[in-house]
């Protein structure tokens, strides 16, 4: 057999409902209503997959070392040129976060696929306890003849836009990590009405002032809102700007197009697309006098180069990253720039 083609490795394994609900059923704080079997022998074909992983590994003589999801971090990354995700796409996306400069792959292992049982479900298609997979370039049933073919030199490696969004709040600028999938931005309660000013920010050239016109705070651009903004200590102008009362605003690459935005009614997208699209959901425009130009601007792409802007005017906020896991708080005031310049992962898709 060929040299493998990578040195080291991080598998990343996903905590399962069982063993986190076990912690919580020892300290007596466990739901009543759960399916303890059925969780169970959820774990047991997760860890049957890990088990197969691990030997393949080795037979292949490769080094590696092992973490749980929720115990990643930075370090582990060190010395490292390909990280294996097992679980499903959450892990993947997880384990993704961490790639934030885009130079180390990913390759996701589904270690609970759908099986031909669990198609069989009363009144529906489909199994929503077991993950899509939609990330992952193998499963547990197949990993055995795909997986030494792609830790060989195999396999297809793609590369997938992130959505790059950085968050401007009175005495700091935090630029978020990547997210693959998509981004919600809304209020922390689903009841509550989610305000904000949005449009697109157009680079504003900027001309060094007089000295004596340095004491004068009205040498600073001015825009149709006030003052212009800075990101970055670059200087913008927000461009076709709109007042939004909703119940907050999706934001998802081509790779994301098809989970949340796709059920909130956006458009499809290629998977290897550059763009980005936002969809403003529950836009309240009944008693708007534009009202054909505002659901104009409800749903649209944003394209490669183009910079999303908004200024939260509600008290609290929230930026969900790729799911309800990782967020970051908003305060009134603060404000945010999202566009498709994040640094793109690399990922292991699949071939068939």
């Amino acid at each position: 057999m060929s040299t493998p083609a990578f040195r080291r490795l991080l598998v990343v394994i996903k905590q399962t409902a069982w063993e986190e609900y076990s912690q919580l059923r020892a300290r007596g704080q466990a739901p009543k209503a759960l399916r303890w079997k059925r969780l169970e022998s959820r774990f047991h074909t997760h860890q049957q997959c890990v088990n197969d992983l691990v030997d393949i590994l080795k037979r292949n003589n490769l080094q590696f070392s092992c973490v749980n999801r929720v115990e990643l971090d930075r370090q582990h990354l060190a010395d490292v040129d390909l990280v294996i995700a097992v679980g499903g796409d959450g892990t993947c996306l997880s384990a993704a976060h961490f790639l934030d400069h885009g130079t180390i792959p990913l390759l996701g292992i589904n270690s609970d696929p759908m099986s031909e049982e669990h198609k069989i479900v009363k009144k529906k298609k489909t199994d929503e306890r077991t993950s899509h997979g939609a990330l992952c370039a193998c499963t547990a049933a197949n990993m055995k003849g795909k997986l030494p073919r792609i830790l060989h030199g195999g396999g297809i490696l793609s590369t997938r836009s992130r959505i790059q969004c950085i968050v401007k709040s009175t005495f700091s600028e935090t630029r978020l990590v990547p997210a693959l999938n998509d981004l919600l931005i809304a209020n922390p309660s689903p009841a509550a009405v989610s305000r904000f000013r949005m449009g697109l920010l157009k680079e504003v050239k900027e001309h060094t002032p007089s000295l004596g016109s340095m004491t004068d705070p009205s040498y600073l651009p001015k825009s149709q809102y006030g003052t212009v903004t800075r990101f970055g200590g670059k200087l913008y102008d927000v461009d076709n700007s709109l007042n939004v009362w909703s119940s907050g605003l999706w934001v998802s690459t081509g790779t994301g197009s098809s989970a949340a935005m796709a059920a909130a009614g956006g458009m499809p997208m290629d998977v290897t697309s550059d763009n980005l699209q936002y969809l403003i959901r529950e836009h309240m425009i009944e008693n708007a006098v534009n009202k054909d130009e505002m659901k104009d601007q409800n749903n649209a792409l944003l394209k490669k180069g183009e910079k999303l802007h908004l200024r939260w005017n509600s008290q609290k906020g929230r930026i969900f990253i790729d799911g309800s896991h990782l967020y970051h708080n908003l305060e009134l005031g603060d404000e945010i720039l999202i566009d498709a310049d994040a640094p793109p992962l690399a990922l292991f898709t699949r071939d068939d």
